[in-house]
């Protein structure tokens, strides 16, 4: 399984935004992209103007950086939903909110999607009951995302839901307590999705 393993913050250097790449370090005073704006590289020369392709080519990179997929993964994701009947750049957009590894960072059980991945990896993580291994997993209306019954799997999200608040979007609902867990409510949707994105640019970029 591929992932990317290098410096994340110069991520949100290069894309000008903040990606939340690294959890409560990115509401920090130690947040690279606070602390030097500049994007990373050499500085001894003048950036020019960007390119038409260079705007689509950073809104596509910035999408693969925030969900945490390769180029291969989301070439998948751009074709299915291309297959798929509505608004492509919507469609896509929504297969990537409904993997599992995001939706368990949204419901604030992992303090970062890296850190989701990794809960949902090591078997910390059940939909309707059953332990699912696959970050990639794709979640539906009416599943229920819950922890697995063990203590240092229950004790890790409920100290990330004590410690990191996070508002958990529309399209599904946290229920807290002892044991919490999730329910998915509806497809999400562009009003979802937590960093402005400009879908059709990818769109266009990817269907050259």
């Amino acid at each position: 399984m591929a992932r990317y393993t290098g410096p994340v913050c110069r991520m949100c250097r290069r894309e000008g935004t903040k990606l939340f790449l690294k959890g409560a370090r990115c509401d920090s005073p130690k947040c690279a992209a606070d602390r030097r704006e500049n994007p990373p590289g050499s500085q001894s020369f003048r950036r020019g103007k960007m390119t038409d392709y260079g705007l689509h080519l950073r809104e596509k990179q910035k999408v693969k950086h925030y969900y945490g997929v390769l180029e291969a993964q989301f070439r998948k994701y751009f074709k299915r939903a291309e297959r798929t009947q509505g608004n492509t750049g919507q469609v896509l957009m929504g297969l990537l909110e409904r993997r599992l590894d995001n939706i368990v960072h949204r419901l604030g059980f992992g303090q970062s999607r890296a850190q989701a991945r990794q809960m949902v990896c090591h078997g910390h993580i059940t939909v309707n009951g059953r332990r699912v291994d696959i970050p990639s997993f794709l979640v539906r209306p009416g599943d229920v995302i819950r922890v697995k019954e063990r203590a240092k799997s229950l004790e890790q999200v409920t100290n990330n839901l004590a410690e990191h608040h996070r508002d958990v979007p529309d399209f599904l609902t946290l229920i807290p307590g002892d044991k919490p867990e999730g329910h998915v409510v509806r497809l999400p949707d562009m009003e979802d999705v937590s960093i402005p994105v400009q879908a059709q640019l990818i769109v266009e970029l990817c269907s050259k």
